[in-house]
């Protein structure tokens, strides 16, 4: 399956080190990085608090890290993704305001999976079920490509638990992507994923059964993938905004028929690809993250 832009499978896949509050500053602290996010000096930047810990939610055991303090910011990964494989360079930024709850999936790193295919449905009531058991009662929610999915679903299916949305190239109709996607997702095989992304699960469970039964979900869901009504966008009641770059998996133009939608939105359409706003792996500039611009315009929105 061969491209000339970001991987067909990158709609859910990154791996990426951590950077400090200051740009480009970091403390010297060598850890490994299935302990913790890393910057691209293998250091850690030690000025958030920090907790890793499992939590039994629906029956699967989901892993989850705390960053920082303050107002509880969920992030989402994509599909075949890590906490610091999706969010490693914005993830330290962020945690500068936030107490950022990361989470990972099921079936993807360090969490179990369940006799059961993903869904958006199931990651959504997981992701609320593990807020519960943090007796965290209102946080806001951003979910990045299949996370931005499961980010929309929360607000639909536990508009209570949303405070504001961040859906970051998220799609909701099979026509807001080329048809090339579903011919690519078709005939995907497991060598079709990039490296990087397999090293970086590797990194955390260093499975290789779990890493292939983890693509396999993914692709699955995406093949299976029916159109959601639009009710249910216009349904989200939460403040929300829908991010997209200008050459991201996703058509422009869908983006902003989400933006017609959804009551109470805004929309940004940025500069890049898919995820390099975010510092997707593929997107990266020898190693560097050149759209740190992206955290002002989340923090800005979040903090209206």
């Amino acid at each position: 399956m061969k491209n000339n832009g970001p991987s067909l499978y990158s709609i859910a896949l990154i791996i990426v080190m951590l950077l400090s509050c200051k740009h480009g500053t970091h403390e010297n602290n060598p850890v490994n990085i299935t302990d913790s996010i890393q910057d691209s000096n293998n250091n850690m930047t030690n000025n958030t608090a920090y907790k890793s810990d499992y939590a039994s939610v629906n029956g699967i055991r989901m892993y989850y890290e705390i960053h920082g303090s303050g107002k509880p910011l969920v992030l989402i990964h994509g599909g075949g993704s890590t906490i610091a494989t999706a969010f490693g360079k914005i993830l330290p930024l962020l945690a500068c305001k936030h107490r950022v709850i990361a989470v990972e999936l099921q079936a993807h790193g360090r969490t179990s999976d369940r006799d059961a295919p993903e869904s958006f449905d199931q990651d959504a009531d997981d992701v609320a079920a593990l807020l519960h058991h943090l007796k965290i009662n209102k946080a806001d929610i951003l979910g990045f490509s299949n996370g931005g999915q499961t980010a929309m679903k929360i607000a639909i299916r536990h508009p209570s638990i949303v405070n504001k949305l961040i859906a970051a190239s998220a799609f909701y109709k099979r026509n807001g992507v080329p048809e090339q996607f579903w011919q690519g997702m078709a005939n995907a095989t497991f060598a079709d994923m990039p490296q990087a992304y397999k090293d970086g699960f590797l990194a955390v469970n260093n499975n290789q059964d779990a890493l292939l039964n983890m693509f396999n979900r993914d692709v699955q869901r995406m093949r299976t993938f029916t159109d959601w009504n639009d009710e249910e966008l216009r349904s989200i009641t939460a403040p929300t905004l829908l991010i997209a770059a200008d050459k991201d998996v996703m058509l422009p133009e869908h983006t902003v028929a989400m933006h017609r939608l959804i009551p109470n939105s805004q929309l940004a359409i940025v500069p890049g690809g898919h995820g390099s706003y975010l510092g997707e792996i593929t997107t990266l500039v020898n190693g560097e993250w050149n759209e740190t611009y992206v955290t002002s315009l989340l923090e800005n929105f979040l903090s209206e």
